[in-house]
């Protein structure tokens, strides 16, 4: 058969689509809140989140103590690249007492605030900002440890208690063991006089009489009596870096206190002195102390006017 004629194949027809099989209608399945395993059905199902689903397990190991005493020397060091170190503890011990001077103190504002700026001025911008670091250390060790000579330990450690000065002070375990015996009947006195009076003439970095403050403070506290309104702390010494050191310690553990820098052998305190060379804590213008001292110039006054009747 020839080419032209052959025939051509059949179209298949096209198939129909398969029915598709009948299912049987079902209602749906009522809506169920997901519950994460970390919540809490009691709670309505409110999230409680925990952390471990979000952040690594935290290490068991013990995180360092934070340490004052370490940040303080690390950062004085820093400054005595350029300062010698001496001069930078004095300039450091100055300025801190005058800063906590000042706000209370108006007497003295004008003198000791010239004296703080004159001081500052030595040192560049970078080293200023130092400055109240190391005093926010110093606070931060007291907070953690009130009973301790925190400045006077520093200044031992730096070496500055050399020969030339003759300065060695007393170990703090000491000075607790010698208030003890000392302020052994505390609570008596203070309900019979109001107050007590507790005296250095010898003061140094005033180990002594932290110690003091602390035993007085935890015997009046079983008496339900704060010591800071019944116990006045008077002290003197002839150096007055170290009696500065006192202060600003006295200062910050709250004790109402009052410092005089002079000899004490052949200058000391009289009620004629002229407050120059005094420094006050800021607990010692509180209203309690404030009264007490009004009261007892009411007092003198009437004596003076009336020496009959004494």
């Amino acid at each position: 058969m020839p080419l032209w004629k052959k025939k051509k194949p059949k179209k298949k027809p096209p198939q129909k689509p398969k029915p598709k099989p009948e299912t049987a209608l079902t209602a749906p399945k009522p809506f169920v809140p997901y519950t994460p395993p970390f919540a809490s059905p009691e709670k309505g199902y409110a999230l409680q989140l925990d952390k471990s689903h979000f952040y690594p397990k935290e290490s068991t190991t013990p995180k360092p103590k934070f340490d004052p005493e370490r940040e303080f020397l690390k950062i004085f060091k820093t400054l005595t690249y350029r300062y010698r170190a001496w001069d930078v503890w004095n300039d450091f011990i100055v300025m801190t007492a005058c800063s906590l001077s000042n706000p209370v103190d108006k007497t003295h504002y004008e003198e000791r605030e010239a004296r703080y700026l004159r001081i500052i001025k030595k040192y560049n911008k970078p080293d200023r900002q130092k400055f109240p670091t190391l005093f926010a250390q110093t606070v931060m060790a007291l907070e953690l440890n009130p009973e301790q000579d925190f400045l006077g330990k520093l200044y031992t450690m730096l070496g500055l208690c050399d020969d030339g000065r003759k300065r060695h002070f007393t170990p703090y375990s000491v000075c607790a063991m010698m208030a003890k015996i000392t302020l052994e009947d505390i609570v008596d006195q203070v309900r019979r006089d109001g107050f007590v009076t507790i005296n250095d003439p010898c003061c140094g970095a005033g180990a002594t009489l932290i110690a003091s403050a602390n035993v007085a403070k935890e015997a009046l506290a079983k008496a339900s009596l704060n010591f800071q309104n019944h116990i006045l702390i008077s002290a003197q010494d002839i150096d007055e870096t170290v009696a500065l050191m006192c202060y600003i310690q006295l200062s910050l553990l709250g004790v109402a206190a009052y410092i005089k820098i002079d000899n004490t052998l052949t200058n000391p305190m009289s009620p004629t002195d002229t407050l120059e060379n005094y420094w006050f804590t800021p607990m010692y213008f509180s209203d309690v102390w404030s009264m007490r001292r009004a009261v007892h110039k009411l007092d003198k006054l009437i004596r003076d006017n009336h020496p009959a009747d004494n």
